[in-house]
């Protein structure tokens, strides 16, 4: 299924309120603005907050004063992903009843120690294209008996895309439309590098994967602008897209902004967010100037 040509472009901005924006969201969200307005496009605003327990209505709150601040204004009314959880969980029953989802049970720690036990022993464990460990293939291999009486006994579980039963049973090679700030034109994509990716959390009913890939074609979204960080996962989702018969948009990744060091701004590492900024004196022209805008 690919996208309506006549369609008029979409771009959206899609923070999650876990944290205060930062200048690494600044550039995000007026490259989108920016660019929605060059091609006489749309601009949404989407709040990715399927982590309940981290995203607050508080910093929902702060996004809207930040970009009201910014000088950036975006369709009503936002789509906000706690109000959809019903959408996710259909499009993960669908990809359960095609039998290329798994429940999972092992824990965080169990994977990790597990990981280092094998790694200890001198075993090379597979890593992602961000340097996490694949999940281990004990869930994947059990028998269906099995299954059962863990999921009847009530333990706790998530669910995972078998990727190697998946690619299998796609047959085709997949590929996107890149126009950012790294490589361009059309991009093989590699989705059996991430493993078996996850699909949902006992903690969340959704994970970024599925919710990013539903919201985007229930938006209409044609152009998604995101920092390089997530290049590598639009293999992910142009996979997720091929299966559920979704859209796939044009992608742009742009660069990231850094610290003096070179890290990437993060809202876990507390770096400074524009609510500071502005309460320094400093001016949205100031914020573009620094985003290198």
């Amino acid at each position: 299924m690919t996208a309506n040509p006549r369609q008029k472009p979409v771009f959206r901005f899609a923070p999650s309120p876990n944290g205060p924006l930062h200048l690494g969201h600044a550039l995000s969200a007026f490259l989108n603005r920016d660019m929605a307005i060059s091609v006489g496009g749309r601009f949404l605003l989407r709040i990715e907050d399927i982590d309940l327990t981290r995203c607050t209505p508080e910093l929902e709150a702060g996004i809207y004063a930040d970009l009201e601040w910014l000088g950036i204004d975006w369709e009503r009314p936002v789509r906000r992903q706690s109000e959809h959880f019903a959408e996710y969980q259909s499009a993960l029953e669908r990809l359960i009843d095609l039998g290329l989802a798994y429940p999972a049970f092992m824990t965080r720690g169990e994977t990790r120690t597990l990981v280092a036990a094998a790694e200890a022993d001198g075993k090379l464990w597979p890593r992602d294209p961000d340097g996490s460990p694949l999940y281990p293939p004990d869930d994947r291999e059990r028998s269906d008996v099995d299954r059962r009486q863990l999921l009847a006994s009530g333990l706790k579980h998530a669910w995972r895309l078998d990727m190697g039963k998946t690619l299998e049973a796609l047959g085709e090679a997949l590929s996107w439309e890149e126009t950012g700030d790294a490589d361009r034109g059309l991009i093989a994509a590699n989705p059996g590098a991430w493993g078996d990716v996850i699909l949902s959390r006992s903690d969340a009913p959704s994970s970024y994967h599925l919710s990013v890939v539903l919201d985007d074609a229930l938006q209409e979204v044609t152009h998604v602008v995101r920092g390089l960080d997530l290049f590598h996962s639009t293999s992910v989702h142009r996979l997720l897209q091929t299966l559920l018969g979704l859209p796939a948009p044009v992608y742009h990744h742009h660069r990231l902004i850094t610290d003096a060091g070179g890290r990437k701004l993060s809202k876990s590492e507390r770096d400074t967010g524009l609510a500071e900024l502005r309460g320094r004196g400093l001016s949205p022209t100031d914020i573009r100037r620094l985003v290198g805008l």
